[in-house]
């Protein structure tokens, strides 16, 4: 039971907590030991926190996952993994995660009890209301950057990131319900999710095109218009691997009709794998070479 537990708790979600290290990074805090461990304790306590929305999603999905062509696969849905064993973890994973971020930082206590309960609300009404549930899916990214802020004394760090992480995380998140809307016929998508009959692809191709033009502009202000940059504006050296990720993704929802599981596509295209790393090479270099 064990093995379908760890895998309810969706580890490849995980990567999505690397938002938490955006603190660090960009506030020149990579090579400080104490601030590195705060952050890293801080990517765990998302972890055990993420996992445990996991499972009480899919507790509460568990009919409408059985409907779907892919997530009927998934431990409760498929009846490996009994309902009370998954609830049971979920409580221990939140306990955990509360207790840990309180003794951590105060205020990150405050935030993970935030996500904790907006991810509440989104499993049992906010999921069902078309654009709220997006921007219910970027607010956690913001929320997992402003944890990353509450553990480390920042004094670098750029509010412009916030408004790019915004912006990223609703242009993966439109990406995700088109890929639903593809994959589902549209008999089943109705029965899978509510929340699909308020969507049409019409409609989200266009919310892509503005949110991913806005992520574009946001991020190349950020380049040059941010305080405590290089002044040789070296940053803005990394717009193109942006851009490329950017176009990449929209290849991959729209021509593979891939985007589903996004997290999917980060651990298994190779093109996009390169141009992040390339891209945050290019960032720590800049950083922490041109100070």
């Amino acid at each position: 039971m064990l093995k379908y537990l760890f895998k309810a708790m969706r580890p490849r979600q995980w990567t999505k907590n690397a938002f938490v290290f955006a603190a660090l990074v960009f506030d020149r805090q990579l090579l400080i030991l104490t601030s590195l461990e705060r952050t890293f304790l801080a990517f765990i306590i998302f972890c055990l926190l993420s996992s445990s929305v996991y499972l009480i999603n899919d507790v509460m999905d568990v009919e409408a996952d059985r409907n779907h062509p892919v997530k009927k696969n998934r431990p409760i849905a498929a009846g490996k993994l009994p309902i009370p064993a998954a609830i049971t973890a979920a409580v221990v994973l939140i306990i955990i995660a509360l207790t840990s971020a309180y003794f951590l930082a105060q205020e990150l206590a405050i935030i993970v009890a935030v996500y904790l309960l907006m991810n509440l609300a989104y499993s049992k009404w906010l999921k069902h209301v078309p654009l709220i549930d997006v921007l219910i899916i970027a607010a956690g990214f913001v929320l997992r950057v402003a944890a990353g802020v509450s553990v480390i004394h920042v004094q670098r760090f750029s509010p412009w990131l916030y408004v790019v992480t915004t912006l990223l995380a609703l242009y993966i998140g439109f990406g995700k319900r088109r890929a639903e809307m593809t994959v589902l016929t549209s008999e089943t998508s109705g029965t899978h999710r509510k929340v699909l009959d308020g969507y049409s692809i019409t409609l989200i191709d266009q919310l892509i095109t503005v949110v991913s033009s806005t992520t574009l502009i946001a991020y190349s202000l950020y380049t040059f218009s941010a305080p405590n940059l290089p002044e040789n504006h070296a940053m803005m050296l990394t717009i193109p691997f942006v851009l490329y990720g950017i176009f990449r993704y929209l290849y991959l929802i729209q021509i593979k009709n891939a985007g589903g599981e996004p997290e999917e596509i980060l651990l298994k295209d190779h093109p996009l794998q390169a141009t992040i790393g390339l891209w945050a090479v290019s960032v720590i270099i800049i950083f922490y070479l041109f100070k």
